[in-house]
């Protein structure tokens, strides 16, 4: 576990502290696109994030071969090098067009020659396991058809969720930290050697997304682009088809006779993972393709009508349409992660299905902001601070236009708070004594 830390935190450290050069690259290199009707922006934004991040990757490989218990993954498997190969290929796709903005085609068939790429040096899906029959090996034809389906879905799934500041980075660092416990699991729970790889992949996969969040949060200082989001999109296939395709779930024991429905389920979980931690994208990646399909558009083409997009059209802020993207991932895979350990477990389901109902409360109340309890005020913005008393503010002042001085809201004890704009409804206190000289004439 610590050489994985270890190479989470290298590579993490890389890509944060590559960010910001690349960020000043990126500006003069003039990859700054004007705004488009369907950006959420209001400025315009460097992108080439994902050459931070690609150095990110490289360095976290780099330090993972000369690890000790980790250099058995360079030595025993060519995954490692498969991955690179594929991961160059296609952020180099994507920083030509955060450049240039090259055809939705010609993006389409440079992933599907990284996926062939990585095909051809072993990086592929060998058999599927199929409960209750065991494993189904596939056909050289099968298996590449199937590894290139499932990278370039995964790829165009998280491409698409990359609308709001911090949102796919976030929602793959979480999808990332649930397939790293799941295959960390499997490698060190039961010894199979074949789930090394996964667990590498996606470690620095979490690596390569905590550094680039703190540039990314709302507000952004660099979008990642598409040399950034389809790069971590083909990392985090490369897990999933790693530890679908090579790994021998006979190995572990998961086919058995079951008397009941539920205690099958973990059967199945193999299989369902990989899916499950990137639900939410694909689940908007297929509304996509059917609402432009229906309207007669190309499948590729930009709209405003993505999942993040809804949320702030119901009146969410751009932050929490960020924080709930990011809860409804980490239930789902989670979840998912949790049901796979001990599915017979009932509080397991209570739990998922509870967590669910705060989910959809949140979804439907966009106005309701919680208020953070005195103690903790301190550590939250300053929406969420209890409001604070402040100290009267002449009403004509508002009215008039004027801006309130600096000292007018400090908070004052028995002091009301109401009027126009925050204002009160009495004056200031030295309205009051100008009254009071007044009435003493």
């Amino acid at each position: 576990m610590r050489e994985y830390l270890l190479t989470l935190c290298i590579t993490a450290a890389v890509t944060y502290l590559l960010t910001g050069p690349v960020r000043k690259f990126a500006i003069v290199a003039g990859a700054m696109p004007e705004i488009r009707a369907r950006d959420v922006h209001r400025e315009p934004t460097p992108r080439l994030g994902g050459i931070a991040m690609f150095f990110g990757l490289c360095a976290g490989l780099l330090v993972a071969a000369h690890l000790e218990n980790l250099n058995e993954v360079f030595s025993s498997s060519n995954e490692p090098r498969a991955l690179l190969s594929g991961a160059a290929l296609i952020w180099l796709i994507g920083v030509l067009d955060d450049k240039f903005e090259i055809d939705a085609l010609i993006k389409l068939g440079g992933q599907m020659i990284a996926a062939g790429v990585m095909v051809m040096q072993g990086l592929t899906i060998l058999w599927l396991p199929v409960p209750g029959v065991g494993l189904v090996a596939l056909t050289q034809w099968q298996g590449t058809l199937l590894t290139v389906a499932l990278v370039v879905i995964t790829i165009n799934a998280v491409n698409f969720v990359d609308g709001l500041d911090g949102l796919a980075a976030g929602m793959v660092c979480i999808a990332a930290a649930a397939f790293f416990m799941y295959a960390y699991r499997i490698w060190y729970g039961y010894g199979l050697e074949a789930a090394a790889p996964a667990t590498l992949f996606s470690a620095i996969l979490m690596g390569m997304c905590l550094g680039f969040l703190p540039h990314n949060m709302h507000p952004a200082r660099i979008f990642m682009g598409d040399s950034g989001s389809m790069l971590i999109g083909l990392v985090l296939a490369a897990g999933a088809i790693s530890i679908t395709g090579q790994v021998d779930p006979d190995a572990m024991n998961l086919y058995s006779e079951r008397a009941t429905v539920h205690q099958t389920v973990p059967v199945y979980i193999p299989l369902l993972l990989p899916l499950t931690i990137i639900a939410v994208p694909a689940a908007d990646l297929v509304l996509a393709i059917v609402r432009r399909t229906w309207r007669g558009q190309s499948p590729f083409a930009a709209d405003r009508g993505h999942l993040h997009h809804r949320l702030l059209e119901i009146g969410h802020s751009h932050s929490r349409a960020v924080l709930i993207m990011y809860f409804w991932s980490a239930l789902i895979a989670f979840g998912a992660l949790a049901y796979s350990v001990k599915s017979a477990s009932m509080w397991i389901v209570l739990g998922i299905v509870f967590l669910s109902f705060i989910g959809l409360v949140l979804l439907l109340l966009p106005r309701f902001t919680p208020r953070a309890p005195r103690w903790a005020e301190a550590f939250v913005p300053p929406r969420y601070r209890r409001r604070a008393v402040l100290e009267p503010v002449p009403a004509t002042a508002y009215m008039a236009g004027e801006e309130p001085q600096p000292d007018a809201g400090r908070p004052r004890v028995g002091a009301g708070v109401s009027g126009v704009n925050g204002a009160t409804a009495i004056g200031s206190r030295a309205h009051l004594d100008r009254r009071e000289a007044e009435s003493s004439r």
